[in-house]
């Protein structure tokens, strides 16, 4: 697996236009500016990343700790969404989803300030992880080669009728 760009293993927090976004979005709320600002505002400042290279980890809240790890591997799509207020603002949320069955995604990384090269970063991060299976198609062809070999001598054997030593 190559190693983590510097442009990505530095993010480990969101970007700063995102507390303007949220401001925003408290306002849209009217009434409930007051609660939705501190749910926010807490939000934002113990959001943090880390990316390795193995997955993803995400951390946020005060009261109510979320974290959420996620390996490369598990990865299935990767979706890129904004808004025309996050659009102006230069920001988009990323949506990490998995085969895990729900239709909302596992992940979203908001507040990224290259979400085109962090969306290719992951992909690239996706389709290097690597499984417990062969390799390559070479790999693959020489298995099923020594199967094939293994599945004649079992039965010449048996067709011997004594069994081999």
């Amino acid at each position: 697996m190559p190693a983590i760009p510097f442009a990505i293993a530095s993010i480990t927090r969101p970007n700063e236009k995102l507390f303007t976004y949220y401001v925003l979005r408290a306002l849209a709320t009217l009434f409930a500016f007051p609660i939705t600002m501190a749910v926010l505002y807490f939000r934002y400042h113990t959001m943090r990343y880390e990316f390795s290279e193995q997955g993803i980890r995400m951390s946020w809240g005060i009261l109510f700790r979320n974290e959420v790890v996620l390996n490369y591997a598990r990865i299935q799509d990767i979706h890129l969404r904004s808004n025309a207020i996050e659009r102006w603002l230069g920001l988009a949320r990323i949506e990490i989803q998995t085969a895990s069955g729900s239709s909302d995604s596992e992940m979203t990384l908001e507040g990224i300030p290259d979400a085109d090269g962090m969306r290719d970063f992951l992909y690239s991060q996706m389709r290097g992880a690597t499984s417990a299976g062969p390799k390559s198609g070479s790999d693959l062809a020489s298995i099923l080669q020594e199967v094939a070999s293994e599945m004649r001598a079992i039965r010449m054997t048996m067709e011997q009728g004594s069994p081999r030593g």
